[in-house]
């Protein structure tokens, strides 16, 4: 059975999309935030059994009001985004596999890349879908990798090419790079048919 987890932070004003806070203030942006969090959780659900890693501990309620019934909801356990990302596939590969973590920073993720980052571990041990920054936007495991995610820096240009790096003798696909909404300048680029929630947000004020 394949299994799905959803990497998010509670929406809330000045903790969530912080770097779109520069731009369009804490609150505007955490209404970016909570409609990002919105259309992940439905992207994440129609492909398999799904679970929320929600940050901060106290942020579950946030998080739960925003998620399709089905899926689950867990807190996410303490350190760097490594740390915390090989704790979720822990947790994932204990109730089935192959496992895919995604996060929230791409709303309007194609499901087509998706579905042929899990296809492809019917022949690879890892499949990724890059994004345009240097990082990526999911990864897919047909297996526990925890190096993959030890002594990688996160949220920079060089993120993909160290994990790539670290991989070793691992078999690794990676399907067509997709954008992440950071900056201001990146709500530019959404496909908002794709993203309904968000597209509500964006009709708001621009």
């Amino acid at each position: 059975m394949r299994v799905v987890g959803l990497m998010c932070k509670a929406p809330r004003p000045g903790y969530a999309k912080t770097r779109l806070a520069a731009s369009l203030g804490a609150a505007r942006a955490a209404e970016y935030a909570e409609a990002f969090l919105a259309d992940s959780a439905v992207l994440a659900s129609a492909l398999g059994a799904a679970t929320a890693f929600f940050a901060p501990d106290d942020g579950g309620a946030e998080v739960a009001r925003l998620l399709p019934p089905a899926m689950r909801l867990r807190p996410q356990v303490p350190g760097d985004l490594g740390m915390r990302m090989i704790a979720a596939f822990a947790a994932l590969f204990a109730e089935g596999g192959p496992a895919l973590l995604m996060g929230t920073d791409s709303p309007d993720l194609p499901p087509a890349l998706l579905e042929e980052a899990f296809a492809a571990l019917a022949s690879h041990d890892a499949a990724f879908i890059p994004a345009h920054d240097g990082g990526y936007c999911a990864v897919a495991l047909r297996a526990p990798a925890p190096s993959l995610f030890q002594n990688i820096p996160w949220s920079c240009a060089e993120t993909l090419s160290a994990t790539l790096a670290a991989a070793g003798g691992l078999r690794i696909h990676l399907t067509a790079p997709w954008h992440d909404i950071d900056e201001a300048e990146d709500l530019e680029k959404l496909h908002l048919a794709a993203a309904p929630f968000t597209r509500r947000v964006a009709a708001l004020r621009g």
